[in-house]
């Protein structure tokens, strides 16, 4: 807690333009006495600072320059926060106090974890990931008043898993994550570290496959929302950016003569932006996309295979399905996705292209 009250007593005589002696024959001291508490050479007595501020017509706490901090947990999180934004060490500290004063909330002691692993990489005692670690066990405990839907036992167990690693307890690190990998949400950190510092890629191989399949998933997912999201401001050049990069990405996964199911999510692409084309008033642009789209779909419903094998991915296991909520076909995607955009003008060029086809 810093005080200004040295400052703030030079100011506030300064303001009613007093010079120090005039100052002093009105409080009743000697101008050494007002010389040294402007200097910060020696503070004033409790009543003597109660005589300033009255004299001044303002409060104690104006007079010693103290502010009541905010020391609600909401505020405590966010002040906590800033000072990891900016890597003050006050932060550790800060986290202290907010212990004591609030030592059984789950978003206090799982927060104040969070902070002693910030603190902790590149520590060279590493107190401060043991402190942390403390921490997200205790945190463990109070789980039940979490009502941040980002936040569970899952997720503390990974942040746990960091501060082993940092700790350099690998095995540790990959037993935990392992324990709490529902969903292979952990696929890729095993993998890494299998790979990377034990040295044991026969076992990182298949966590490393099924990470970049389903990051891969979850980037179709992504691209497309995005690209919707930024056709809808009008910023087309950006929304057509980012699908031409995934289209680019997904292209060296495909074997080049067989159907798989790159094809039908690459059909679901191309008609996104041929929607966006046609919001641009492109409609010869948006005719070349879903010629890329019929050709994509031909090709998947001729011979439709939704086995892992035809990607030219890594290692899988054989028995991987790959299916989308979207249609059975790549003919039916096609079609959900555009009653989803809702583009008639897209939907007629379709039907046409299509009847054609026939």
């Amino acid at each position: 807690m810093k005080l200004t009250l040295a400052e703030n007593i030079r100011a506030f005589r300064k303001e009613r333009r007093l010079t120090q002696e005039q100052f002093a024959e009105a409080l009743g001291v000697t101008v050494g006495s007002v010389y040294k508490w402007e200097s910060g050479q020696m503070t004033p007595e409790l009543d003597m600072i109660v005589n300033i501020a009255d004299f001044f017509d303002t409060s104690m706490d104006a007079l010693l320059g103290y502010r009541v901090k905010d020391n609600r947990i909401a505020a405590i999180g966010e002040r906590l926060r800033e000072y990891c934004r900016v890597r003050n060490p006050e932060a550790l500290a800060e986290a202290e106090k907010a212990l004591k004063k609030y030592p059984n909330s789950f978003d206090v002691v799982h927060g104040c974890a969070q902070v002693y692993a910030f603190f902790g990489v590149g520590s060279k005692d590493h107190a401060e990931t043991r402190r942390a670690l403390e921490l997200y066990e205790q945190a463990l405990l109070l789980i039940s008043q979490n009502h941040d839907p980002e936040i569970n036992e899952q997720t503390i167990s990974g942040e746990m898993a960091s501060a082993y690693m940092l700790l350099d307890e690998r095995e540790k690190s990959i037993e935990l994550l392992k324990k709490n990998n529902a969903g292979g949400v952990y696929n890729d950190t095993i993998g890494l570290v299998l790979a990377l510092d034990l040295k044991r890629h026969k076992e990182a191989e298949p966590f490393l496959g099924k990470s970049l399949l389903l990051h891969t998933i979850g980037l179709v997912n992504s691209v497309i929302g995005y690209a919707l999201v930024l056709s809808d401001r009008q910023d087309y050049i950006s929304a057509k950016r980012i699908l031409s990069g995934f289209l680019d990405y997904l292209r060296p996964f495909k074997e080049e003569e067989k159907a798989d199911f790159a094809d039908k999510i690459m059909a679901s692409m191309y008609t996104v932006m041929a929607h966006i084309y046609m919001l641009e008033g492109k409609p010869e642009e948006a005719t070349e996309c879903l010629c890329s789209v019929l050709a994509a779909v031909q090709q998947f419903d001729a011979a439709p295979d939704y086995g892992i094998q035809t990607l030219r991915y890594p290692v899988f296991h054989n028995d991987v399905i790959l299916n989308d909520s979207l249609g059975a076909t790549a003919a039916d995607s096609i079609m959900t996705i555009l009653n989803l955009l809702g583009n008639k003008k897209l939907s007629r060029m379709w039907e046409e292209m299509t009847r054609n086809e026939q």
